[in-house]
C-alpha cells in the first residue's frame, strides 16, 4: 500500500491524497460505504460502481459468525465472494463487542463473547482477528482494540488503552509472521484510543505511531460525547499521527462531522448512516436532510434535490418516493439509500477539488452556511 499527498490545504489541514492498494487506487478524502454483512443494504456492487464508489467497509465479528471465514476463503476472498471486486477495508470486530456488552467478557487474551444470533460461545484474540482478516482477503485490515463507553473514568479509559497498544502489537506480530492468502498484498492500521482524556489519546497516539503501521485510525468517538469533545480529539490525534500517513476517522458520520474532520487533517470515514436512515426515509441535501414520509411532499413533483444528479433524482420526484414508503414497497429504501451513498460520495468529490484549487476553506464555509443539520 503506497500513499501520497498531492495537494495540502494552506489554512487548514484538510489534503487531498491517494491511496494505492491491490484492488486499485483511491482519491482522499473518501467515505467508505459500510457493507456489514458483505453488501452495502439494498445496493448492488453494480450500483455501487455506478456511482463511483471506491472502497467498501466489511465486519470482521459478523462476517466471522456467518457465513464464516473460512468459506469466505474458500470461495476466494471477500471480493470473490461478493463480487465487489475494488478495495475493502474490514474492521476487528472490536466495535460490535463493545456494542454488545452485555455479551462479552474483557480478558488480557482478548474477547470472549456470546454470538447474537444464537448465543454460542467465542474468542477473538489479537492473532485470531489478524486470521480472520487473511482469510478474508481485505486490503485493509484493522487490529483488535478495545472501545470504551461514554462517559467512563480516566482510569476505565487507561485501562482500555494499555489493553489496546498491547494487542495493536500481538496484531503487528500476527501479521508480520503470516502471509497473505490471495497473492496480494494487505495492510495494517492501527487504532487510537482514549476516549475524551487528550492525555490518554497522546499516550495512544505516541504509542502506536512507533509500531511504524502503514495507517492510522482514530476510533472512540461518536459514541455520546459532545460535538466539541470529538472535534478536540481529532484535532489532537492528527497533530500527533505521522503526516505521511492515511488518517481514518471511524464511525463519524454526518456530513456536517464529515466536512468539519476533513478541515482536521482526516483522510477517511466510515458510517453506517446513509443507508440506516435512508431506509427510515431521510434523504441528505446540500440544504440539509428532509424526512421524505412527511406530508408536505405529498404532492411536491420535485426531486429530491435539484442540484443532484443521481440515478433517484434525475428520475423520481419527492411525491412518487414518498408514496413508495408509504405502501412499503422496497424500491423506497433502495433510492433512499442510493442518493443518499451518492450524495456521501460527492460530498468526498467536492471537498478533494475544493483543496485541489486551493480554496478549501471558502468551500468550508458556504457549505455550513447552506447546509441545515437535522438534529
Amino acid at each position: 500500500m503506497k500513499f501520497s499527498i498531492q495537494k495540502k490545504d494552506d489554512t487548514t489541514s484538510a489534503r487531498a491524497g491517494s491511496l494505492e492498494t491491490a484492488h486499485g487506487t483511491i482519491t482522499t478524502p473518501v467515505f467508505m460505504p459500510v457493507g456489514t454483512q458483505g453488501t452495502v443494504k439494498t445496493l448492488t456492487p453494480a450500483e455501487l460502481n455506478q456511482i463511483n464508489t471506491q472502497i467498501i467497509l466489511g465486519n470482521t465479528y459478523h462476517l466471522y459468525l456467518r457465513p464464516g471465514h473460512a468459506l469466505i476463503e474458500q470461495a476466494g476472498g471477500l471480493q470473490k465472494f461478493s463480487a465487489w471486486h475494488k478495495p475493502i477495508l474490514t474492521d476487528s470486530g472490536g466495535y460490535q463487542i463493545f456494542s454488545l456488552a452485555e455479551l462479552n467478557k474483557i480478558t488480557p487474551d482478548g474477547f470472549h463473547f456470546q454470538s447474537h444470533l444464537d448465543g454460542s460461545y467465542h474468542f477473538f484474540s489479537p492473532e485470531m482477528v489478524i486470521e480472520i482478516q487473511r482469510s478474508l482477503g481485505s486490503d485493509i485490515m484493522m487490529v483488535l482494540d478495545q472501545c470504551v463507553a461514554y462517559p467512563c473514568t480516566y482510569e476505565e479509559a487507561l485501562q482500555a488503552n494499555t489493553l489496546t497498544i498491547e494487542w495493536a502489537k500481538r496484531c503487528q506480530q500476527a501479521f508480520q509472521t503470516s502471509e497473505a492468502k490471495f497473492g496480494y498484498e494487505q495492510a495494517l492500521f492501527a487504532i487510537v484510543q482514549g476516549s475524551t482524556y487528550e492525555k490518554i489519546r497522546q499516550l495512544s497516539a505516541e504509542a502506536l505511531v512507533e509500531l511504524d503501521l502503514p495507517g492510522y485510525a482514530i476510533g472512540g468517538l461518536s459514541v455520546g460525547e459532545s460535538k466539541s469533545a470529538m472535534y478536540e480529539m481529532t484535532q489532537l490525534c492528527t497533530e500527533i499521527l505521522p503526516p505521511a500517513k492515511p488518517r481514518y476517522l471511524m464511525g463519524v458520520g454526518k456530513p456536517e462531522d464529515l466536512v468539519t474532520a476533513i478541515g482536521l487533517g482526516i483522510d477517511m470515514f466510515d458510517c453506517v448512516l446513509p443507508t440506516r436512515v435512508g431506509r427510515n426515509g431521510m434523504m441528505f441535501t446540500w440544504n440539509g436532510p428532509l424526512v421524505i414520509k412527511n406530508e408536505q411532499y405529498k404532492a411536491d413533483f420535485r426531486p429530491v434535490d435539484e442540484s443532484c444528479s443521481c440515478y433517484c433524482c434525475l428520475n423520481f420526484s419527492r411525491a412518487y418516493i414518498r408514496h413508495l414508503f408509504k405502501a412499503q414497497e422496497i424500491l423506497g429504501l433502495r433510492l433512499a439509500s442510493l442518493h443518499n451513498v451518492y450524495f456521501y460520495l460527492k460530498l468526498m468529490e467536492q471537498a478533494r477539488q475544493a483543496i485541489l484549487e486551493g480554496n478549501f476553506s471558502q468551500w468550508q464555509n458556504s457549505f455550513f452556511a447552506h447546509y441545515q443539520s437535522l438534529n
